[in-house]
């Protein structure tokens, strides 16, 4: 397990930043030009994870197809991610590619929005080398780099408003197994939005709630997963 802190220590907390994990499963979906338009508008306060979607799924195929080892797919699995990070920055010129928390903290002063490279960071933290380490336990490990005490994830499917239990979420597949190791032990707060959910973004970070993501709690199985 690499370390919470990740490059640039406790002492560069951004407490305030709430962490938008934005799934690259939505990269070809029509609701994507929603999220960016609610993202943007709220420049200065957010930063961007983003989801390798169907550049990861390219990885995970050439993996089966040609046998690299996992060590290879770590790596271009995190560039999948900044290559659906670039493709936003394409899509929205607010969106910054941002790889150290310097950079992250340059684009919020300057009221855009970090996107992040995760590369060198993760590299840096030595984060374990395997497909159970999703770019959702990642966006929960800079939330924990970066002192966030707020991440979304935005993922497919409907999530009862009361709250879903993050082992649950680990069964269902909506999260990877290493997600909850990231989020216990901090202050971060952690919630689902869904595709249709741009709309209610501002309300969110202005004191307003998705469903939770809850330590411990029974509920219905899920509608889909992730």
């Amino acid at each position: 397990m690499g370390a919470r802190s990740g490059s640039g220590g406790r002492g560069a907390a951004l407490k305030d930043v709430v962490v938008v994990k934005l799934g690259g499963s939505h990269a070809l979906k029509s609701h994507l030009t929603g999220w960016l338009a609610a993202i943007a508008a709220e420049a200065g306060r957010v930063a961007v994870v983003p989801g390798g979607g169907p550049f990861a799924d390219a990885v995970r195929e050439a993996q089966a197809a040609t046998g690299f080892d996992d060590a290879a797919a770590h790596d271009m699995a995190l560039m999948a991610m900044a290559q659906f990070g670039r493709a936003l920055q394409g899509l929205d010129p607010r969106f910054r590619p941002a790889g150290s928390i310097a950079a992250i903290r340059r684009a919020l002063r300057e009221r855009a929005v970090p996107v992040w490279s995760p590369e060198r960071m993760a590299r840096a933290a030595k984060l374990p080398a395997t497909w159970d380490l999703t770019s959702d336990s990642l966006a929960a490990w800079l939330a924990g780099a970066i002192g966030a005490r707020r991440l979304i994830l935005v993922k497919h499917g409907r999530f009862p408003a009361e709250g879903v239990a993050i082992g649950r979420l680990v069964e269902e597949g909506v999260v990877d197994p290493l997600f909850p190791r990231y989020v216990e032990g901090c202050a971060l707060r952690a919630s689902l939005a869904g595709p249709d959910d741009a709309p209610r973004l501002a309300e969110a970070l202005r004191g307003g709630t998705f469903p939770e993501i809850l330590a411990t709690a029974s509920i219905p199985n899920l509608e889909s997963a992730a």
